[in-house]
C-alpha cells in the first residue's frame, strides 16, 4: 500500500531527506526494504498497543477489536497507548479519573495554555462538578476544565477559549464513545463502561447525567421549570441520586400537584407530566433457565413504556443492554437493541447464554442504558439463589475396537444383496449389530454426522420384517427434503428386487388412499403428517378413522431421524408421536391376552437416531430403554458416542467479524471465504452455507470478482468451457446460468427441480468445485465437501422481523458435511460469526446442550387431540398423559428450567397437575372442550375440528366467528335482492345460481377469515416486503382486506400502512393472486404462495366441518353451500367474477350465450345456469350447434371443447322418497331422504387420470335456511353409474321451518371440482 503514497514518491526523489543513504539507495533502488522496515515498525508499535495481531516471523497481520474500534472512531495510536496505560494503573477509575483519561487523548495535544486565559480558567475550574487537583498547566488539564464547562453550559468569554471549547466539544464525545466501545467489546468492567457512556451522552446533550432527563425538552418547558424540578431532591452532584426515578415520580402526582411544585398552573403540570411520559424508558422482564451446570439461558423482554413522538424519538430509539456480575462488575454479554416507530409498542425479545462459575455472585445485574438520552438507565437485578442447577451425568459410549462384521452376518441372501455395495459394517454398525438385528429392544444412537446412522435404521427394518411380515415401519424425517431423499433411496433399494416392498411418502405434498396405506411396508413421513394420522388410532369417531386405526395398529417399528431436534420449535410434534406410539403399544399389548408377549420389550419398537446429546438417559427412558436398576439389560440399546469417533476427522475454525448490521457484515466475509477456499480446498469441493437466496447470489458474484482479481476467474471450474456452456442452455435461473460458467453453483428452494438436479450432478462429479447453498441443504441432499464454510450463523425470522441465531444443532449439521468418507482423510469447517459470539461458539460448539422439551408451547393442541381421541377424559387422565412425555422427565431433571419448585415427586406431581389444569382451562376458553360438574372432559365440535384438521386450538374459534359473520353478510345481501325462489316442490332439479354480488362478498369474507387465522402467524414478511404488498394489493380485486368488496360503491376505504407488514394481509393477497393468476413481484413470493395455497383446502375443510355442526343458526345452510362454492374456486383456480364458461378451453360468456342460442329455443337460452343446461344436451346436438356459430368464434377446436364439456360430471336425480320414524333410544322423529342419482362423466384424454372429485349433498330447511344434513359421495371415476344414498335429518326442525303450509326442504347438489353445474330441488315432506 505504501508504494501508492506521496511519501514513497518523495523517498525515491530525495532519499537523503528521509534518512536513506546513497549506499542504501544503490543497493535497493526501489526502496522495498525501507518500506518493509517502516511497515514492520508500525506493526510492532500497533501490536504492542494490542491494536493488531502481528507475527514477525510469518509477517501475518490481523486486526483486533481494539484496533477496529480505534479505526472506526478515528482514534490515534498514541491515544490508545495512553488509555491502555491509564486503565492498567487504575482498573476501577472514578468519574474524575475517566474524564482525565479522555482529556489526555492525543487528539487534544495541540491545545496551548496561555497566560491571559489563566484567571478565566480558574473561575471555570471553581464551578466544575469534578474538581481538578492542581493548576491548569497543560493541554490535558485545560481540556478537563473546558469540557466540564461545556457540559455545564458555562460560556467562556475569551475568544481563544471559545475556539478551544468548540474544538474539544467536537472531539470529546467521539473519544469517550471509543473508550466505551473498547471496554464493552473487551467485556471489561461494567462500571467503567457505564461512566464512559454517561460522559459521551452528556457531551452530546450538554447536561450532566445527575440532572433531570426533562432537560431534553428544555425548549418546550423552559429552564426555570426544569431547575425547580431538579431542586426537589438535590443541590449539585450527589452520590446515589437517581435522576430518572426522581423525574418518573412526577407521574404519581396529579397535574395540580405538579403545577404547584413548578410554582405554576395546572396546565403546566399537565404539560410536564406529558413530557415525563415521553422519556424513553423500557420495562424489563427476565426469565432464567439453567441449561447446564455452568450455563444459564436468559429470556429478556423489553417493552417500550413511553409515548412515541417522532419529533423527539425519530424513527428509532437505541439502547445498550448488558449482563454484569454484581460483585466483580465483569460484563458477560452485551448487545445493542432498538425500539422502532414501526414496531411500537411491540416488545423486543432477546435470548442470552450466560456462564456461571463456582464462587460467583448469586445475583447478576441486567443493565439497559439509552444510547442518546441522558440519565435514562434501568437496572434489573436477577437473583439466581432460587434457581436449581441440574446435575450433570456423563453418559458417553466408548467405541470398542471390534473386528468389522461382514454383511454375511445377516444370514439372509436377500438382505445381503441390499448391502452389496459394502463388504463389512463400519465400527458403529458392528457394535450395535446384535441389539439391532437379534433383539427387539428400543435403541437410541447418538453419533456424529457421517457415522452410518441410516444403515442402523435399515438393520432395524430388516429385523422387524423378519419378525412381523405384515408389520409397517414408519420413518420420521424432520424435513420434507430429507424425507424425499430417503424415499428416493429406499424405493430403489427396498422397492426393487429382491425385496419388492411398498415404500410410500406421507407429507403435505402427497395424497394416498386407504388401499395404498394398507399395502405399505415402509412409510416415510414428516412429523406433522404422522401426528395427524396417528391421532385417529382408536377409530371412535368416523369411518375414516376406523380405516386409519387398522393401518396405525400394524406399525411395529418407528424410526426417528435427528431425534435431538426434539429441543427445537417442532420438537413438540415428535414428543406427541413417541408418547402416543408407546401408549398405543402398551394398549395393544394389554388387548393381546391370548398371545404371549415378552414383558421386557414393547410391541412397537422405537429407534432414535441423533447427534451426541448431553442427556441421553432421559431420551432413552422416554423411548422405552430401561435406565435404572441392576438387571443385565439396563441401558441396553443406549449408545451415545463422542463427536471424535467420526470416521473422517474434522478441523473447525471459528472466525469473528465485526459489524452491527447483517448485510455489511456478510459482505466483509466474502474475501475470507475466498482465502479459506484457496488455503484449505483449492482443487477439491467446497460448500458455503448462507442464510438466504439473495446471499447465495451475492456471495457467488463476489467470489467470481475475487478470482478475477487473481487473474484466474475460472479457478473453480473442473471441466471445459464448451461443456459448461452447453449445460447453461438448459438452466432456467439467470443468476445460476452466470455463476456456473465460473465453476460456482447455487442451491436454494427458489430453483426449479431441474436446475437443482443439474447443480447437484455437476458438483458431485467435480465439474464445479464451489456450491453456495441455503442452510436447509445441510438437512436435505447429501452433498459432502472437503471444506465447509458457514457464512454467518444468523437468519431473518419473519415472525419476529429480526435476525436470530441458528440452533447449534443446525450449525453442527452444516459442519458435519465437511469431509467425505471414502474420499478424504480429513475435513475442514470454517464458522464465520459476529465477533461478540466467537467465544460462545468456541466453547459450546462441541459441548452439546441437553435436549429440553418444547411440549409446553403446543400442549393445548396435543392434549386436545388426546381428548378428541378419547384417551383423556379427566384432569387425572391429563396428568397421566403428561407422565408419558419427555417433558415430565426433563421437569424432574431440570425443575428450574420449567418453573417447578424442586425435583421431588410431590412437587413434580403438583407442577404437572397445574400445567394440565391450565391447559384444560385454555381449551375450555376456546370452546374446544367442555367440563361437567363431575370434572369429566369432553371434546366439542371445535375441539374435534382442531384435532382432525391439525389446527391451532385458537384457530377454530376464529373460524366459528367467521361463519357467524358470513351468515350476517348473506342475510344483508339477500335482503337487497328480490327473491325469485321457487316456493313449490319441484318435479326435477334446476340450476342453483346465486346473485353475483352475494357470491363474491361471501367468498371474499370466507377467504379473508381463513387468512386471518393463527395458521398464518408465521408467514414471513421480509425487509421492505410491506411496500411490495402495497403494490400487489393495488393490482388485485379485493385489496388488503374486505372493506372494498363489502362497500356499496366498491371503493377501498382508508388503509393503515402498518397492515401491509402483517403476515395475514400478505396471505390474503397471495390467495387473490393465485385465483387471478397474477404475477408475483419476486421469487420469494412464489414459495410463500405455495405455503399458503397448500394450507387453504385443509382450512376450508375444517371450516365446513365446523359449519356442519352449526345447525341451529339461521342461514347455516347457505353458508355451508358458499364454503363449497369457495372450494370450487380453488379447484378451478378462478375468481367469482369469472364466468363458469371460462373453464372450457377457448370459451367465455359471450361464446356460451351464442352457443345456447343456436342449440335451444330462445325462451330457454336466457335462463340461469347455462353451462348446466348445455351439459344436459347430447354431444351431437352441441356439435351441430357449434357448426352453426360464426367461424373463428371458438379459440379451440371443437373436439377439445366437447371433451372438456362432457368430462364434467352431470348429476341426474332419478327418484327421491321421504319417510320418517321415531328413534327408540332418543324418542326423536328422524326423517330419511332416500335418493337415487345417476352420474355421467366421460373420460377426457387430456386429463385421463382419476381425480378426487366429490359431490356434496346438502339438505336445508325451507324458511330459515338451517342446515339439516350433509353428505358426500365420490365421483372420481369415469362412465355412467347410479348411486343410492340415504340422508337422515331432524324431522321436527324440517317441518317447523318448512314454510307457511309446512313440509318442504331444499336439497342442493354441489360438485367440488367444477363451477356452474350445481343444482337444487325443493322436496315436499308430505
Amino acid at each position: 500500500g505504501l508504494v501508492y503514497t506521496y511519501l514513497y514518491v518523495r523517498m525515491l526523489k530525495n532519499p537523503l531527506a528521509y534518512g536513506i543513504s546513497a549506499d542504501k539507495k544503490a543497493d535497493d533502488p526501489m526502496l522495498r526494504g525501507r518500506l518493509l522496515e517502516l511497515i514492520k515498525d508500525a506493526a510492532t508499535t500497533l501490536s504492542r498497543e494490542k491494536m493488531v495481531s502481528f507475527d514477525p516471523r510469518s509477517g501475518n497481520l490481523s486486526m483486533t477489536t481494539l484496533g477496529r474500534v480505534a479505526a472506526h472512531y478515528y482514534i490515534q495510536a498514541e491515544s490508545v497507548a495512553t488509555f491502555n496505560e491509564a486503565m492498567s494503573i487504575k482498573p476501577n477509575p472514578t468519574d474524575a479519573d475517566l474524564l482525565r483519561m479522555i482529556s489526555s487523548a492525543n487528539e487534544f495535544e495541540n491545545l496551548r495554555v496561555r497566560q491571559e486565559e489563566q484567571s478565566e480558567l480558574d473561575d471555570l475550574q471553581s464551578s466544575c462538578p469534578l474538581p481538578l487537583e492542581g493548576p491548569v498547566n497543560d493541554a490535558a488539564t485545560k481540556t478537563y476544565v473546558l469540557l466540564q464547562a461545556f457540559i455545564s453550559r458555562k460560556r467562556p468569554k475569551g475568544f481563544t477559549l471559545i475556539s478551544d471549547t468548540n474544538y474539544i466539544a467536537s472531539n470529546a464525545s467521539r473519544v469517550a464513545r471509543a473508550i466505551f466501545e473498547m471496554c464493552v467489546q473487551a467485556n471489561s468492567k461494567a462500571g467503567m463502561a457505564l461512566k464512559l457512556l454517561r460522559f459521551a451522552k452528556s457531551i452530546d446533550n450538554q447536561f450532566w447525567w445527575f440532572q433531570t432527563p426533562l432537560r431534553h425538552f428544555e425548549s418546550e418547558l423552559g429552564v426555570n421549570i426544569i431547575k425547580v424540578i431538579e431542586s426537589r431532591h438535590h443541590s449539585g452532584r450527589e452520590t446515589g441520586y437517581d435522576s430518572l426515578a426522581s423525574t418518573l415520580s412526577l407521574l404519581d402526582m396529579t397535574p395540580e400537584e405538579v403545577g404547584q411544585l413548578c410554582r405554576s398552573k395546572k396546565a403546566i403540570g399537565t404539560k410536564v407530566k406529558r413530557f415525563v411520559g415521553m422519556i424513553p424508558k423500557p420495562l424489563v422482564e427476565c426469565k432464567v433457565q439453567p441449561v447446564t451446570t455452568d450455563v444459564f439461558r436468559f429470556f429478556v423482554e423489553l417493552r417500550p413504556d413511553f409515548e412515541w413522538q417522532s419529533r423527539w424519538h425519530g424513527g428509532a430509539v437505541f439502547f445498550f443492554i448488558w449482563v454484569e456480575d454484581s460483585q466483580s462488575g465483569k460484563i458477560y454479554h452485551q448487545e445493542q437493541v432498538m425500539f422502532t416507530k414501526k414496531g411500537y409498542p411491540d416488545p423486543v425479545s432477546l435470548e442470552m447464554f450466560i456462564p456461571t462459575f463456582e464462587g460467583t455472585a448469586a445475583q447478576y445485574l441486567l443493565r439497559v442504558v439509552s444510547d442518546s438520552w441522558v440519565g435514562v438507565e434501568v437496572v434489573y437485578p436477577i437473583s439466581l439463589e432460587a434457581t436449581k442447577i441440574p446435575e450433570h451425568v456423563a453418559v458417553d459410549t466408548d467405541l470398542i475396537d471390534l473386528t468389522p462384521l461382514p454383511t454375511t452376518a445377516l444370514q439372509d441372501e436377500k438382505y445381503e444383496q441390499l448391502f452389496s455395495r459394502i463388504e463389512t459394517f463400519n465400527p458403529v454398525q458392528t457394535q450395535l449389530f446384535h441389539v439391532l438385528y437379534h433383539t427387539d429392544d428400543p435403541v437410541l444412537l447418538g453419533a456424529p454426522t457421517g457415522s452410518g446412522k441410516t444403515a442402523v435404521g435399515e438393520l432395524a427394518i430388516l429385523r422387524m420384517k423378519r419378525r412381523h411380515l405384515n408389520g409397517i415401519c414408519v420413518y420420521i424425517a424432520p424435513l420434507k427434503s430429507l424425507a424425499r431423499e430417503r424415499l428416493k433411496e429406499w424405493r430403489q433399494r427396498f422397492g426393487g428386487p429382491p425385496m419388492h416392498w411398498n415404500v410410500l411418502e406421507l407429507s403435505g405434498d402427497t395424497h394416498h388412499d386407504r388401499k395404498a396405506l394398507e399395502k405399505a411396508d415402509i412409510l416415510v413421513c414428516t412429523p406433522e403428517k404422522y401426528d395427524l394420522i396417528s391421532r385417529g388410532w382408536r377409530g371412535d369417531c368416523t369411518t375414516d378413522d376406523e380405516n386409519k386405526r387398522s393401518f396405525v395398529k400394524r406399525v411395529r417399528l418407528l424410526v426417528i431421524d435427528e431425534i435431538h431436534l426434539l429441543g427445537e420449535e417442532r420438537g413438540a410434534v415428535l414428543e406427541a408421536i413417541v408418547s402416543r406410539t408407546r401408549f398405543i403399544s402398551r394398549s395393544l399389548q394389554q388387548q393381546m391376552t391370548k398371545q404371549v408377549v415378552d414383558s421386557t420389550s414393547e410391541l412397537v419398537r422405537i429407534v432414535g437416531l441423533s447427534t451426541a446429546v448431553a442427556n441421553p438417559l432421559d431420551l432413552a427412558d422416554w423411548i422405552g430403554i430401561k435406565t435404572e436398576g441392576t438387571h443385565p439389560w439396563v441401558r441396553r440399546g443406549l449408545y451415545n458416542f463422542r463427536p471424535s469417533i467420526r470416521p473422517v476427522q474434522t478441523f473447525v475454525h471459528v472466525q469473528g467479524y465485526p459489524g452491527k448490521h447483517y448485510c455489511p457484515r456478510m459482505a466483509t466475509m466474502n474475501k475470507p471465504c475466498y482465502a479459506a477456499i484457496k488455503q484449505h480446498s483449492p482443487d477439491r469441493p467446497s460448500l458455503i452455507f448462507v442464510a438466504s437466496r439473495r446471499q447465495t447470489r451475492l456471495t457467488a458474484f463476489d467470489l467470481i470478482s475475487l478470482a478475477a482479481g487473481d487473474e484466474n476467474p475460472k479457478v473453480f471450474l473442473g471441466c471445459d468451457d464448451a461443456y459448461i456452456d452447453a449445460i447453461t442452455t438448459s438452466i432456467q435461473d439467470e443468476a445460476l446460468r452466470h455463476t456456473i460458467t465460473f465453476g460456482i453453483g447455487l442451491h436454494h428452494a427458489g430453483l426449479s427441480s431441474s436446475d437443482r438436479d443439474v447443480v447437484e450432478r455437476l458438483y458431485l462429479s467435480g465439474e464445479i468445485r464451489v456450491l453456495v447453498a441455503t442452510a436447509t441443504l445441510a438437512w436435505g441432499v447429501n452433498l459432502p465437501a472437503r471444506l465447509v464454510i458457514v457464512k454467518g450463523t444468523e437468519y431473518f425470522d419473519g415472525k419476529s422481523s429480526r435476525y436470530v441465531d441458528y440452533p447449534l444443532t443446525d450449525v453442527l449439521q452444516m459442519i458435519g458435511r465437511a469431509g467425505r468418507p471414502g474420499f478424504d482423510i480429513e475435513g475442514t469447517a470454517v464458522v464465520m460469526v459476529e465477533s461478540s459470539k466467537k467465544s460462545f461458539y468456541k466453547k459450546f460448539l462441541y459441548t452439546p446442550f441437553p435436549v429440553e422439551s418444547c411440549l409446553r408451547e403446543r400442549l393445548c393442541e396435543n392434549l386436545n387431540a388426546e381428548i378428541a381421541a378419547g384417551t383423556v377424559s379427566s384432569l387425572i387422565d391429563a396428568v397421566g398423559y403428561l407422565t408419558w412425555t419427555f417433558f415430565a422427565r426433563r421437569v424432574k431433571a431440570n425443575p428450574s428450567y420449567y418453573g417447578a419448585a424442586s425435583s421431588s415427586a410431590e412437587d413434580i406431581q403438583d407442577f404437572l397437575t397445574i400445567v394440565a389444569s391450565e391447559t384444560l382451562d385454555m381449551l375450555k376458553q376456546q370452546g374446544c372442550i367442555t367440563i361437567n360438574e363431575h370434572e369429566e372432559v369432553r371434546s366439542t365440535a371445535l375441539g374435534k375440528a382442531s384435532c382432525e384438521y391439525y389446527l391451532d386450538h385458537k384457530t377454530v374459534k376464529q373460524m366459528l366467528f367467521g361463519i357467524q359473520e358470513c351468515s350476517k353478510i348473506v342475510l344483508l345481501e339477500q335482503s337487497n335482492v328480490e327473491s325469485s325462489e321457487n316456493r313449490n316442490p319441484d318435479a326435477q332439479l334446476h340450476a342453483f345460481v346465486r346473485p353475483k354480488r352475494l357470491e363474491e362478498v361471501s367468498v371474499a369474507w370466507i377467504l379473508y377469515t381463513l387468512c386471518c387465522t393463527h395458521e398464518f402467524d408465521e408467514l414471513p414478511v421480509r425487509h421492505n416486503e410491506e411496500y411490495l404488498n402495497e403494490e400487489l394489493s393495488d393490482s388485485l380485486m379485493w385489496g388488503p382486506d374486505t372493506s372494498k368488496v363489502l362497500s356499496k360503491d366498491g371503493k377501498k376505504g382508508y388503509t393503515d400502512q402498518e397492515v401491509y407488514a402483517d403476515p395475514h394481509t400478505k396471505g390474503f393477497l397471495l390467495v387473490q393472486a393465485y385465483l387471478e393468476r397474477a404475477k408475483l413481484p419476486i421469487s420469494d413470493y412464489v414459495n410463500d404462495s405455495k405455503t399458503v395455497i397448500d394450507n387453504i383446502p385443509r382450512l376450508l375443510a375444517a371450516m365446513q366441518f365446523i359449519a356442519s355442526r352449526e345447525v341451529t343458526t339461521d342461514l347455516s345452510f347457505d353458508v355451508f353451500c358458499q364454503l363449497g362454492r369457495t372450494k370450487q374456486l380453488f379447484s378451478m383456480r378462478s375468481t367469482p367474477r369469472s364466468h363458469p364458461a371460462s373453464q372450457l378451453p377457448g370459451m367465455n360468456e359471450a361464446t356460451l350465450n351464442e352457443l345456447m342460442n343456436k342449440s335451444s329455443p330462445r325462451e330457454r337460452s336466457n335462463l340461469p345456469g347455462q353451462l348446466w343446461r348445455l351439459r344436459q344436451l347430447c354431444r351431437t346436438d352441441v356439435a351441430n350447434a357449434m357448426k352453426k356459430c360464426r367461424k373463428g368464434m371458438f379459440k379451440a377446436d371443437f373436439k377439445t371443447i366437447l371433451d372438456s364439456l362432457y368430462a364434467m360430471p352431470l348429476i341426474t336425480l332419478n327418484s327421491s322418497k321421504v319417510y320418517h320414524e321415531i328413534d327408540k333410544q332418543t324418542g326423536k322423529s328422524v326423517g330419511t331422504l332416500k335418493l337415487s342419482l345417476q352420474v355421467d362423466r366421460q373420460k377426457n384424454q387430456l386429463t385421463s387420470k382419476d381425480d378426487f372429485s366429490s359431490l356434496a349433498l346438502v339438505l336445508g330447511s325451507f324458511e330459515s335456511k338451517r342446515l339439516l344434513a350433509q353428505s358426500e359421495i365420490s365421483i372420481s371415476r369415469h362412465g355412467t353409474w347410479s348411486v343410492e344414498k340415504e340422508i337422515q335429518f331432524d324431522w321436527k326442525m324440517a317441518n317447523d321451518d318448512g314454510g307457511s303450509d309446512g313440509g318442504r326442504v331444499i336439497l342442493r347438489l354441489i360438485v367440488d371440482s367444477v363451477r356452474g353445474l350445481d343444482t337444487e330441488i325443493v322436496i315436499g315432506l308430505k
